[in-house]
C-alpha cells in the first residue's frame, strides 16, 4: 500500500543539483539554493548524493527526495543499488528516488525488486524515476509510492529529441495508478506546471529552470537572438 506524500497536492518541488564543473558543485552552495528555494515557496527539494542531502536537510525545514547518481550516464544512473538507497535514507531523505525503468541494472536485479528492499530497511518513501507507461505501471504494481516522469526522453525507449514535457505520459499514468503521479522533466514555465496538474499531476519537480544559472542565461541570450545584437 503506498503512503501519503510528505507534501501537499500541487505541490512545486525543486530540485537543487549542480554538475562538478558547475562554480555551484557542493553541499554549501545546494543547501543555500534550497534555502532560496525555501523562500521562494517550494513545497520540497530534490537533492542528489548523501553529502548535499544532508546539508540540505538541515538547512531547510521541507521534506527531500534523495537520490545519488553512482551509476552510468548511460545507464541506470540514479540510484542504481540498494547501498546506494539505503544511505540516501540514512542521510535523512523522506523519500527515496530511484531509477524504476526496464533497463538493465549493474547488479542484475530488477527494479522492484529494489522498492521491495527499501521498503524493508527503511521507513522511507520511495518515487520510481519511470520513462514510459509501461514502466510506471509495473513500478505502481511494486509497491512505489510515487511515480514520477522524470526519465521520459532521456532514455533509448523515449529519446525522441523533444524539448516539451511528456505531459501526455503524465496523463496515461494519472488515469491508470493510485499512486501519485510527480510531473519532472523539461519543465520551465508556470503554464507547463499548469498543464500537468491539469494533466492530473499530484504535485512537480522543477530544476534546471530554477537552479542551473549557466542553462537560464544560455536560454535567455538564444531566446533574445543571440549575443551578436
Amino acid at each position: 500500500m503506498t503512503r501519503t506524500p510528505p507534501f501537499a497536492r500541487y505541490a512545486v518541488i525543486v530540485s537543487c543539483q549542480a554538475q562538478p564543473d558547475s562554480p555551484l558543485f557542493g553541499p554549501d552552495p545546494m543547501a543555500r539554493m534550497a534555502q532560496a528555494a525555501a523562500l521562494g515557496g517550494a513545497a520540497g527539494i530534490r537533492a542528489n548524493g548523501p553529502d548535499d542531502i544532508r546539508a540540505v536537510t538541515a538547512a531547510v525545514d521541507l521534506p527531500v527526495i534523495g537520490i545519488w547518481k553512482t551509476g552510468a550516464p548511460d545507464g541506470v544512473y540514479i540510484t542504481p543499488g540498494l547501498a546506494d538507497a539505503l544511505a540516501v535514507a540514512d542521510a535523512g531523505a523522506a523519500v527515496v528516488g530511484l531509477d524504476a525503468t526496464e533497463r538493465p541494472r549493474p547488479d542484475g536485479s530488477c527494479a522492484a525488486e529494489l522498492i521491495a528492499h527499501v521498503h524493508a530497511e527503511r521507513d522511507v518513501l520511495v518515487m520510481a524515476d519511470i520513462d514510459t507507461v509501461a514502466a510506471g505501471l509495473a513500478a505502481a504494481d511494486a509497491g512505489a509510492d510515487l511515480i514520477a516522469t522524470t526519465l521520459s526522453g532521456y532514455t533509448p525507449a523515449t529519446a525522441n529529441g523533444s524539448v516539451e514535457p511528456d505531459f501526455a505520459l503524465v496523463e496515461q499514468l494519472a488515469a491508470k495508478v493510485a499512486a501519485p503521479v510527480i510531473a519532472e522533466g523539461r519543465l520551465r514555465t508556470g503554464a507547463d506546471l499548469c498543464r500537468a496538474f491539469d494533466a492530473g499531476a499530484y504535485a512537480v519537480v522543477v530544476g534546471t529552470a530554477i537552479t542551473n544559472p549557466a542553462a537560464i542565461t544560455r536560454a535567455l541570450i538564444a531566446e533574445a537572438g543571440g549575443s551578436s545584437r
